[in-house]
């Protein structure tokens, strides 16, 4: 079972002003067996406290899983981005790319996300959108390959043959 947490940048909601619906969105879609949501926090659109709660979760809570939602627009407080490109090693691009794609082929604003994806250790990042639409499209769209992605990262898949829990369709 891979550990994971959620991480909502919101003024409001870390104000107690707006219920997190989009965080909700999440872990109703990470479902057992696969996915234990471990820790869930919401905090206020600010580079340094975005980043604090993402390397705690990463170095000392260990998750396997990190996912952010909210502040990877333009407005000028949306700097999820900013605050993960600032902890992880290495970017995993193809992530943040096929949710944009998900994303267009329901609306042009798709284009206007800035969500990143990468590794900081053990822990893949991975930044959706604030709306629980968008994340319930985003998430869709690369969680069939989220079990490969956290056995390869974490060693338990060595060759390149199949995962073990990503079987392709015949």
């Amino acid at each position: 079972m891979w550990r994971v947490g959620i991480v909502t940048a919101s003024d409001k909601g870390a104000r107690g002003e707006r219920e997190d619906r989009s965080g909700e969105e999440i872990r109703r879609l990470l479902r057992e067996p696969d996915f234990e949501v471990s820790a869930w926090e919401v905090v206020p659109d600010e580079q340094g406290r975005i980043k604090e709660v993402l390397i705690r979760m990463a170095d000392t809570e260990r998750l396997d899983l990190v996912l952010t939602t909210g502040g990877t627009g333009l407005a000028p407080r949306d700097v999820t981005p900013e605050a993960t490109r600032d902890v992880i090693g290495r970017e995993v691009p193809g992530i943040p790319e096929a949710m944009r794609l998900a994303s267009l082929r329901k609306t042009p604003f798709g284009m206007l996300s800035r969500g990143v994806a990468g590794l900081r250790g053990k822990t893949l990042i991975i930044n959706l959108p604030g709306s629980p639409k968008a994340v319930r499209e985003c998430l869709e769209a690369v969680l069939p390959v989220l079990p490969h992605a956290l056995e390869t990262m974490t060693g338990e898949f060595g060759d390149h043959g199949e995962s073990l829990s990503f079987k392709r369709k015949s």
